[in-house]
Parts: C-alpha cells; sequence; structure tokens
C-alpha cells in the first residue's frame, strides 16, 4: 500500500487515500517518487479543461528511483534514478514517422488503463497522465521512464519531466530563438520561470517577463529577465516602448488566456514569432482580422510538451544543469506533502509563486 493524491470527479477536491499498487508486469516499471512538480495542467484536469478518465492519481511531473522491473524492460534496473515522461511517443503513428513525437497521437492511452485500486473500497484508479506522480509509488509502461543523466540532484530532477522542457522547449524548438533577439515571457509560474531560463541560454539580448503579480519580478529576474512588467491593458505598449517602438522578435505565452495570447501576438514586432504555450479551456476564443494578419506579417503557433524529444533532450537540458546554465532548483518557491497540493492549486489560480515541488 501507498498513500496517493485521487481525484474522484472532475470537480472534486483531491483526496489522500491509500492505494494498492500491483507488481510490474511486462514492459512495466515500479518507481518509488522522490519528488513530484504540481503543474497547472494538473489544476486543468481537477476543474475539467483536460479529460482523463477518473477517479485518478494525479501528478505528471515526477522522479523518483526504480524499485522493480517487468519482463522485457532492460534499458533500466531496480535502483536506477529516473524522470518520468508522461507523453511517450508510439514511434508507429503518422506524427511519429513525421519526427514529431511530442504530437504523438497514441501518447496518452495509458491514462484510460486500470493501474491501482483504492484499498478502502478496491474500486479501479486510472494513472492521470500516464504516470500517476502524485504517489510515493508508482508503476508504469517503461516507455515512461528514461534514465536520468549523472550529476543531477534527483529531487530537482522532477522539474525535467514538464516544466522545464516545456520551457526549454518552447525557446529552442518552437519560437527558435537565436542569440540577439529580444523575448517577452508571459507568465512567471514554473513554465514561464523555465522559458526565461531558455531565453537567457539561447543568447537573448533583452528578455521581458509580464505577470499580474508585482511580487515575481525578483523571481523573474533571478531567472535571467532584464526588464518586468505588471499586466494590464497597457502591457503591449509597454513591450513596445523597451523595444525601440519596435516589439519583441519572439513572445512565448505561458498562460492560456485569450486576453493573455491576443497581448502577446500585439507586442511582436512586425514579422515576429508568438508560441501559445499554455492550456486555456475552450471557451477562451481569440479574434483577429484578415487585415492585421496580412499587415503584421507575425507566425502564431502552438506549442505541445515544447514540441520536445524528452530522450534527445533530457541530455541537452543535463549538460545545462552541469554547466550551470540551468538552475532547476531556482524553479522551485515551495516543497510541500501531498497533502499540500489543495493549496498549491489555489495559489496558481491566485498567481502566486513559481513551481510547489511534492516532495516524499
Amino acid at each position: 500500500m501507498v498513500r496517493a493524491a485521487v481525484l474522484p470527479a472532475v470537480g472534486a477536491p483531491l483526496e489522500i487515500a491509500e492505494i494498492d499498487l500491483p507488481d510490474p508486469g511486462p514492459g512495466q516499471v515500479r518507481v518509488r517518487l522522490a519528488a513530484a512538480g504540481v503543474c497547472h495542467s494538473d489544476l486543468s484536469l481537477t476543474n475539467g479543461t483536460m479529460r482523463v478518465p477518473v477517479p485518478a492519481v494525479l501528478g505528471h511531473e515526477g522522479a523518483g528511483t526504480v524499485v522493480a522491473v517487468g519482463e522485457g524492460v532492460t534499458h533500466i534496473a531496480p535502483g536506477d534514478p529516473v524522470v518520468l515522461n508522461w507523453a511517450p511517443s508510439c514511434g508507429t503513428c503518422h506524427a511519429c514517422t513525421l519526427g514529431e513525437v511530442w504530437l504523438c497521437a497514441n501518447a496518452l492511452n495509458g491514462a484510460a488503463d486500470v493501474y491501482a485500486h483504492r484499498v478502502s473500497d478496491g474500486s479501479d484508479l486510472h494513472p492521470g497522465l500516464n504516470v500517476a506522480a502524485f504517489a510515493e509509488e508508482t508503476v508504469v509502461s517503461a516507455a515512461c521512464v528514461l534514465p536520468l543523466p549523472d550529476g543531477i540532484p534527483l529531487t530537482d530532477a522532477a522539474l525535467l519531466g514538464c516544466a522545464v522542457l516545456t520551457g526549454y522547449g518552447a525557446v529552442h524548438h518552437s519560437a527558435q530563438v537565436r542569440e540577439g533577439e529580444t523575448v517577452a515571457v508571459f507568465g512567471v509560474g514554473g513554465v514561464g520561470l523555465s522559458t526565461l531560463q531558455a531565453a537567457r541560454i539561447a543568447g537573448a539580448t533583452k528578455i521581458v517577463a509580464v505577470d499580474v503579480s508585482p511580487a515575481k519580478e525578483e523571481l523573474a529576474r533571478a531567472a535571467g529577465a532584464t526588464d518586468y512588467v505588471v499586466a494590464s491593458e497597457n502591457t503591449a505598449r509597454e513591450i513596445r516602448a523597451l523595444t525601440g517602438k519596435q516589439g519583441v522578435d519572439v513572445a512565448v505565452e505561458c498562460v492560456g488566456r485569450a486576453v493573455t495570447i491576443r497581448t502577446a501576438w500585439e507586442s511582436t514586432r512586425r514579422g515576429g514569432r508568438t508560441t501559445v504555450v499554455g492550456i486555456g479551456g475552450k471557451d477562451q476564443q481569440v479574434t483577429f482580422n484578415a487585415l492585421e494578419l496580412f499587415h503584421w506579417g507575425r507566425t502564431l503557433s502552438g506549442c505541445v510538451y515544447g514540441n520536445s524529444d524528452p530522450a534527445k533532450d533530457l541530455p541537452v537540458l543535463a549538460e545545462h544543469v552541469r554547466a550551470g546554465r540551468l538552475d532547476l532548483g531556482a524553479l522551485v518557491t515551495e516543497r510541500i506533502e501531498l497533502a499540500g497540493i489543495p493549496v498549491a492549486f489555489e495559489d496558481m489560480e491566485a498567481g502566486k509563486g513559481g513551481r510547489a515541488l511534492v516532495v516524499f
């Protein structure tokens, strides 16, 4: 038996419960979690913005140690430190054959499986976004387990499973920020802070952080922001004023709200690029007129999981960490226990802090 944070139904509060995990079957791995990040996507699952089968154990950003492996698993062994990959690619669907593994059509198939049972009543439980990291231990497909490169603290490594891959990928893969360009990052949460660090690593000369909270300025500047703007109806004007009235070359939106996406678009120069990382609801409608699309010549693109290939990108990120260019610990603003996740959700909704980390 292990303790886990269970979502009994969409819209219901999380419950800390004891669950029964089976031994790993063929192609499966059992992992003892060291830490799990509390991501906005988990909040989106609780309120129905994103849908997965319930009851479910949430949590998709985690790292830990292998406890046992099932038949046929050869790339890791008991005792190995690992990072969980919540969106493993199948390698055979159309997106995968194009090399766009972040768009794999089968990545979330495992979320529909029954992977454990609640001790109190024997009810079935699903593994959230495949990995069920809000638990002391989990059983996952071997495809969801990546060996942790040497020299990375196991607890902080949890952030590599989502926030850092997403923020780094948004800059280096989706927006393809070049040295000397200017960047604006909207939303200074875990992904936003990762994006700021990635923009600094890419060699951006001016990095503008935008958030509704003045209290996040110190966090943003520590991550690499050269300027800080408190979000208002004048945000686009302020950003243009900071860039010789041109606008930034690249804007990365990490919030998922129509007004923020529109503002990010308006903050870029003529011919600039806007990358949308934030996950918004269907009711968040963004509108453009045909003339402005022609006149401004801007590019607007979505970004899934940083357009990353975790197996290839994890060693790159690890090298940045070892070299001191990427500071994982600086992304964490609070270390909590399982029972603290609901409060962490409330803080996210209120726009507080960076990344809360559940430490087991």
